[in-house]
């Protein structure tokens, strides 16, 4: 999977997973090693060009965007570099997939303590954009991270971890590409693991008064709500101990469930909504109505990972997990209120509080609010509705999504938010890490 393509004009352009963004870079370099990757960013600091480095480009912000950049493409610095098999520390190149990771790790019968549910993504690119999944008592994927290794503006090549460099490990595991090129990422590991998996449709007021119970009950809990819909899939995911064996769903029960139904289908009613939003709202309930338990277990990465072939566009914000149930009231009442239909569902996760000064979940519990709409329908005014529904509750948004944030509001919701801006200023005086994205985020003009 790449974020690149050639025009027929022989111009290199850069799209996100999500085609809301476009960028054509100035110059395009593909290193394979870590001398590569300082020679190009010391070629584009003489060329007085600015330096974005690529991974596969899923995001639905231009945090990624290339434009009038020197571009460094790392899908050709890929691969485990080193694993300690009884200490679980795993050293990884910055342009491996999370799918390929999951393979590697595989092989060598480990596993990352928690994921997300989109494998796609590079590591690097993960983490620079505090990319998590769910569980009450488990950070984001940033929080797995033990050290790291990455090129400056300068081209010199740096390690930093929590004893060494630590200003810039607390600020780097999340950095948004504005503090260098990571080149590798040591990962804390730990035996494969197999998860009970129980997914089923629950109404949704019988989700809200069993909340907490869900949430602390279960070592990996979300849900999926259609707005219009009474009902909400659950998914419960929980170890195993690690001589159990997997049961995992049958060829054609998963062909039936996850390429047909979630994909094939889904996609196709999207569609419809999309032709005719009148249709929008019984479809809606429909969706959540055809909704069919499932209960198997299988390796965790297995479990964690859903196939996602509809694309969307999608906003998401963390906010305090006290503030969980109010949020959702007061979405659900505000979906109503909408000019326009929503076709998507809302994905609701938690996450523990960390320690990394841009995460969303720096020194909090946290609840995350992931809305979706199908491409090509309007979203503005319920993306819009739903900020103004975070914001009075200190919300935070994820990185890589979409939001409207700039650095006067975001200084306000991340208590080290001049700390990171003072590291970035110091190992990046000229701000050769930079693009629009960031200019608006980290007021770097």
């Amino acid at each position: 999977m790449t974020a690149l393509k050639t025009s027929a004009d022989g111009q290199i352009r850069w799209t996100n997973w999500a085609r809301t963004e476009i960028a054509a870079p100035a110059t395009l370099s593909r290193p394979a090693s870590v001398e590569q990757i300082s020679d190009a960013i010391s070629t584009a600091r003489a060329r007085k060009l600015p330096v974005k480095a690529l991974g596969t480009g899923h995001s639905f912000t231009a945090i990624a965007a290339a434009h009038a950049s020197a571009a460094i493409d790392l899908s050709g610095w890929t691969g485990v570099e080193s694993a300690d098999i009884e200490s679980g520390l795993v050293t990884v190149r910055a342009g491996t997939t999370i799918k390929q990771l999951n393979a590697a790790l595989d092989r060598l019968g480990l596993a990352m303590i928690n994921l997300g549910d989109i494998d796609a993504q590079t590591i690097s690119g993960a983490i620079s954009t505090g990319t998590h999944g769910t569980g009450a008592k488990l950070g984001g994927i940033a929080t797995q991270v033990a050290a790291l290794q990455l090129v400056l503006a300068d081209g010199s090549v740096v390690s930093c971890s929590a004893d060494e460099r630590p200003e810039l490990f607390y600020a780097a595991r999340v950095g948004l590409g504005a503090l260098g090129v990571i080149t590798t990422v040591t990962l804390r590991c730990e035996r494969s693991f197999c998860l009970q998996a129980d997914e089923r449709p629950v109404p949704l007021e019988e989700v809200i008064e069993q909340l907490d119970e869900l949430i602390t009950g279960h070592d990996h809990m979300e849900f999926y709500w259609f707005p219009y819909g009474r009902k909400a899939l659950v998914k419960r995911n929980d170890r195993l101990p690690l001589d159990a064996a997997v049961r995992p769903l049958s060829r054609p029960r998963q062909f039936f469930e996850y390429t047909l139904m979630e994909n094939v289908v889904f996609d196709a009613v999207c569609r419809i909504g999309r032709a005719v939003p009148k249709l929008v709202e019984p479809l809606n309930r429909l969706s959540s109505t055809a909704l069919s338990p499932r209960a198997y277990s299988d390796w965790s990465h297995r479990v964690f990972v859903t196939m996602r072939n509809v694309r969307f566009v999608e906003s998401e914000y963390a906010v305090p997990r006290e503030s969980l149930v109010d949020v959702l009231n007061e979405l659900r009442a505000m979906v109503l209120t909408l000019r326009d239909p929503v076709m998507l569902p809302v994905e609701i996760r938690v996450a523990a509080a960390d320690d990394i000064w841009m995460s969303t979940a720096y020194q909090r519990d946290s609840a995350y609010f992931a809305i979706h709409q199908y491409p090509g329908m309007p979203y503005r005014e319920y993306f819009d509705a739903f900020e103004k529904i975070v914001a009075q509750v200190g919300g935070r948004p994820h990185w890589g999504k979409m939001h409207s944030l700039d650095a006067a509001a975001l200084r306000e919701l991340y208590p080290r938010f001049e700390d990171f801006r003072r590291v970035r200023a110091e190992v990046d005086p000229d701000r050769v890490f930079r693009n629009a994205y960031l200019e608006r985020v980290l007021d770097l003009t």
